[in-house]
């Protein structure tokens, strides 16, 4: 326990947030650091073939060890954290055999991890929690999954009893920010399917996901004196309020659920003279998604139309699309998935994700790639955890999937 302990706390403590406004690839620079360390590490266990390209990701391979063919399948996790909150000076708690009470994560500013708010706490009663010290996220989004699959690999290394075929491992910038599949080279990665190891709580197994879009909207004001503005100053803040209104009140993450699509306003900056806000669009369903996409154009429209002048502009930018179309023909990957909880005494939760993940679009790409369990819990932020317990039955889980791989080819 205390070797994957070691591990996840190594990479946490390196700072990796990514950045939606800046444009390059990746988006920080400060994601090399991680993707530097990673290197090593994976030469170090003994993979072959480790690379690290001109856009910060990473490849490897561990190389079959059984003398007839297997299907090649992969591993994927991404290293940065979100944006969302800060990822600097992480300074991970451990607490071992929760006792199901509350957890002060800071006493002097009284942030407390509590069951009574957080109920899924009570799950991992008896087990190791590692949390945040309150005053970032923790980075288990998804150096969880990183730190699974390293250790898988390096299990595999260590016990060559275990049959598998070969094995690709990759390890992406920018997911957070939407980006993180974008320059992703299937070819050169090689595998038939992979899985990424990005979801929260144990036992998850996910093959849908949301399709995703970014909407900024752009209102215009006018600012003059407020004690000469009568029929001259045009408040864009106001105007923003108006559009946030005009959108179903209902259809907002806090109050919607598993199929149920939403807006999520997540920025808000404004002036007078100009207003800008800061949209995610989200469906499962790509009728309601393209249905949703033209409600939101309309609201400006709407608003402009009253307003008797263009000052409302919107950009909606599709980001990522359900990965069911593409992962049902093959669903055979999720059956092996599925098969591999359950040897090693994992519950399957099978569900639609709500959110997205690289496999989406890798999918969409042609690498079929649903998702599992990298354990953690309360991602972005202060309130994450992530059971110790988890992140060790992830990597058996991975391990299992590659032997299952390789058994079902010889019995053929």
């Amino acid at each position: 326990m205390q070797h994957i302990i070691d591990r996840f706390t190594k990479y946490i403590t390196i700072d990796t947030q990514s950045d939606p406004e800046n444009k390059a690839f990746p988006s920080t620079e400060k994601q090399w650091d991680l993707a530097k360390v990673l290197v090593e590490d994976l030469k170090q266990i003994g993979l072959k073939d480790v690379t690290l390209d001109d856009n910060c990701y990473i490849m490897a391979t561990l190389p079959s060890n059984v003398d007839y063919k297997v299907p090649t399948i992969g591993f994927i996790a991404h290293i940065d954290t979100s944006p969302d909150y800060s990822g600097t000076n992480v300074n991970p708690q451990i607490h071992k055999n929760y006792d199901g009470k509350d957890i002060v994560l800071n006493k002097e500013e009284n942030i407390i991890l509590s069951p009574d708010y957080f109920e899924d706490l009570l799950q991992y009663k008896g087990q190791t929690l590692i949390t945040t010290d309150g005053t970032t996220l923790l980075g288990a989004d998804d150096k969880a999954g990183v730190t699974e699959i390293v250790t898988a690999m390096e299990y595999l290394i260590q016990h060559p009893e275990i049959k598998h075929g070969e094995i690709k491992i990759g390890f992406t910038p920018d997911e957070e920010v939407g980006k993180g599949a974008h320059l992703f080279d299937v070819d050169k990665f090689g595998a038939e399917w992979a899985y990424t190891m990005d979801g929260s709580q144990i036992g998850e197994l996910e093959y849908e996901n949301f399709n995703a879009a970014g909407a900024k909207v752009i209102i215009n004001g006018k600012i003059v004196h407020p004690g000469y503005a009568k029929g001259k100053m045009i408040n864009s803040i106001l105007i923003a309020n108006e559009f946030v209104n005009a959108l179903p009140k209902n259809e907002i993450p806090e109050q919607t659920e598993g199929y149920q699509g939403f807006y999520h306003l997540h920025t808000f900056n404004g002036e007078v003279e100009k207003t800008e806000l800061g949209y995610i669009i989200r469906d499962h369903d790509m009728d309601l998604f393209q249905q949703r996409k033209a409600t939101f154009q309309k609201v400006a429209d709407d608003l402009n139309t009253k307003l008797g002048k263009d000052l409302v502009h919107v950009e909606i930018t599709d980001q990522y699309f359900n990965m069911k179309e593409k992962v049902e023909p093959v669903m055979h990957i999720v059956d092996i998935a599925e098969e591999a909880m359950k040897a090693v005494g994992v519950t399957p939760i099978i569900k639609a994700i709500r959110g997205g993940t690289d496999g989406s679009q890798l999918s969409y790409k042609g690498l079929p790639c649903p998702n599992i369990f990298a354990g953690g819990h309360n991602f972005h932020g202060r309130y994450e955890y992530v059971p110790v317990e988890s992140m060790l039955k992830a990597v058996e889980v991975i391990v299992k999937i590659a032997e299952i791989t390789a058994s079902k080819e010889l019995n053929k």
